[in-house]
């Protein structure tokens, strides 16, 4: 994940549709800025909780991802999202602050919050992710 920061390895595309960057990335965290744009409002005008899950779950499993030894992997198994305030169009850019609870053998659990540049709260997140042994060919 270094190496996507130092833009040696390219961002996963969704990250490029979505306009939002992995900007931190230590020992279980990760960090992800996000700027919403027209594209991402909703009918009401207020961007979409999609685009913010999306934030969220990016700063999730790549905190997770951060303690995987070489040889192991996970997956999303839960995702559960709290909105506690809209996000409006005049907001410049929210960040993702991804942080692991637990990384076991099998399972690991992660929480994030969804900030604005100003510290105000907009959505937090929990996941548990299934570690398990990546097959080999």
């Amino acid at each position: 994940m270094q190496a996507m920061i130092a833009g040696e390895l390219p961002y996963a595309a969704i990250a490029k549709t979505l306009d939002f960057t992995l900007i931190e990335v230590s020992a279980g965290q990760a960090v992800f800025q996000g700027t919403p744009l027209a594209q991402h409002l909703n009918p009401l005008g207020t961007v979409h909780g999609g685009w913010m899950a999306t934030l969220l779950d990016s700063a999730l499993g790549c905190s997770v991802h951060t303690l995987m030894p070489v040889g192991r992997g996970y997956t999303t198994a839960e995702l559960s999202v709290n909105y506690v305030k809209a996000v409006l169009p005049r907001v410049q850019r929210v960040r993702a602050e991804g942080k692991v609870i637990h990384c076991g053998r099998q399972l690991a659990t992660a929480e994030a919050r969804l900030v604005g540049p100003d510290g105000t709260l907009y959505a937090h997140a929990t996941t548990t992710c299934l570690v398990f042994e990546i097959p080999t060919r």
